[in-house]
């Protein structure tokens, strides 16, 4: 990724990673119906890398497991994520990755819903509109400097922390 040299948040706080999940048997047996749960969500955008610094969503708190909610039976994923800042104007963009990835990664049967945690940015109510609006991430994917941004950042996403 490009560094950037006007960081709005030049030092963020940091967060300890969680432990990788074991893989049972019975997830791997393709006979067995395995429903979708928030830890299997998570581990898709934990390793997202934020687009000011080199550090994961997961690193710096922005995503957090507690704040998936997964509804098998309705097939619906709702994601909360908190801006490590209450004015970060990469808050649309970090929105957009978490859902590109829910949306490249996930079968088409879910309704994917990203949204910014209650009180954590000041402009909060706009940037959730925009990402529940279909028309509108669909026009930012097709923004070729935007698309090339988003990959940079989902590049991290199946990354091993242990590497």
């Amino acid at each position: 990724m490009t560094p950037k040299t006007d960081l709005e948040n030049i030092n963020p706080k940091l967060y300890k990673r969680t432990e990788e999940r074991e893989v049972t048997t019975k997830e791997l047996d393709p006979t067995i119906y395995d429903p979708f749960d928030a830890r299997e969500i998570f581990d898709l955008i934990r390793g997202i890398n934020d687009p000011e610094h080199p550090l994961s969503l997961e690193e710096l708190n922005v995503v957090e497991e507690r704040l998936v909610v997964v509804d098998d039976a309705r097939n619906t994923i709702d994601v909360t994520y908190t801006p490590t800042i209450p004015h970060c104007s990469m808050a649309t963009l970090i929105g957009l990755c978490i859902r590109v990835q829910l949306l490249r990664t996930l079968p088409s049967r879910f309704k994917v819903s990203v949204k910014i945690s209650p009180g954590a940015h000041v402009s909060e109510e706009a940037v959730n509109k925009q990402l529940a609006d279909k028309e509108r991430v669909a026009a930012a994917l097709e923004n070729s400097h935007l698309i090339r941004v988003i990959n940079e950042c989902l590049a991290g996403a199946f990354t091993d922390p242990k590497l």
